[in-house]
């Protein structure tokens, strides 16, 4: 017969199978050899123990130590109770047979054991810890492990302290400061801005576009359009907003807006009656509405310096197919390149975190 190593793959399939064959064939053949000893006389098994002792002496003098496997270990540990304590049968020592045997009464009763150690922490739940004591920067490990629970993740408070230790993080969490980027993002949360940008047609007519701007998510509402902006139209707009928003414009505490004469005093009691503070930017000072200003840009280089538009519907219609993009898929580099509908923000004591 080949060596399988010699022949191709399904040769080797076929060496393999023949094999397992002749290895079933030999174990049945064995027990039914142990069957018809039942019916043989005594004289002629006593010839064939003085014959297979013989054969065992000679193989011992030439095999030092047999191979053995785990059947063959169970069934002479076994057998070993039942013979009379005579060794010189066996092929391994009295002691060893002794050993197999008490393994296999403490392998019956013994209950089964995990590997030495802890068992590891689930990777995601190592990022989620990290991930709130790097965005909460004044959460101590305990506070974590509250917030935690409420998400029904069991987890030891030295376990937290373990992990937050080992990623350089400070488990009591920052009694004291507060950084620049968790003050900004916690002002971001109540702040709304607004502003006008102006679009001229193929007939160099200049059309005004009103739009609000949410600073924490980036979201943006389109207000209207319109050739002739007049105070009242805006302060239309504003109520219009209002009613839109609804309960979320109570959340907000201030608007930001320039000093441009449309915004009249109604447009600012429409915000005021909300609860809103509106805060007026000093005079010639667009970076003081710098993300109003940003998103114009992101607009006009995106959108805009592409399109010729010819009138005030095919301006709205652009604008509202791009407030889609916008506010639903298109990733913001500032909060974690979500977009602004994509994630939701979550507001604690130091900081403003988003997730998907």
């Amino acid at each position: 017969m080949l060596h399988p190593t010699s022949v191709g793959r399904s040769d080797q399939l076929q060496w393999r199978l023949s094999r397992r064959g002749t290895s079933l064939l030999y174990i049945l053949t064995r027990r039914l050899t142990l069957v018809t000893l039942a019916f043989r006389s005594d004289r002629s098994k006593d010839l064939e123990i003085v014959v297979l002792r013989h054969e065992l002496s000679i193989l011992r003098r030439q095999v030092t130590r047999p191979e053995l496997s785990d059947a063959d270990r169970v069934f002479l540990a076994a057998t070993s109770r039942l013979l009379p304590r005579r060794w010189s049968g066996f092929l391994v020592r009295p002691e060893t047979l002794l050993r197999w045997h008490r393994r296999l009464v403490a392998r019956r009763w013994a209950y089964p054991r995990r590997g030495p150690g802890r068992p590891r922490i689930d990777p995601e739940v190592v990022a989620m810890i990290l991930r709130l004591a790097r965005e909460n920067p004044r959460w101590g490990y305990l506070r974590i492990q509250g917030e935690l629970a409420g998400l029904g993740i069991r987890i030891a408070a030295t376990t937290i302290r373990r992990v937050l230790a080992g990623a350089g993080l400070n488990p009591a969490g920052r009694r004291f400061g507060l950084s620049w980027r968790a003050f900004l993002r916690t002002q971001a949360a109540s702040i709304l801005a607004t502003d006008f940008l102006t679009v001229d047609t193929v007939s160099f007519r200049r059309l005004y576009v009103l739009f609000f701007i949410e600073l924490d998510t980036r979201r943006v509402h389109l207000a209207g359009v319109t050739a002739h902006p007049t105070a009242a139209w805006v302060t239309q707009q504003a109520r219009n907003l209002a009613m839109t928003l609804g309960d979320a414009l109570s959340d907000r505490k201030f608007l930001i807006r320039d000093r441009d004469v449309l915004f009249a005093g109604s447009f600012d009691r429409v915000f005021q009656s909300e609860g809103l503070r509106v805060v007026r930017t000093p005079v010639q000072a667009p970076r003081a509405n710098a993300f109003a200003e940003r998103w114009v840009g992101t607009l006009r280089r995106e959108c805009l310096d592409w399109t010729l538009v010819f009138g005030r519907r095919q301006l709205e219609g652009v604008l509202r197919d791009y407030l889609a993009h916008y506010n639903a898929h298109r990733p913001n580099r500032a909060p974690s390149l979500f977009g602004p509908r994509g994630r939701r923000h979550v507001r604690s004591a130091g900081a403003i975190g988003w997730a998907g």
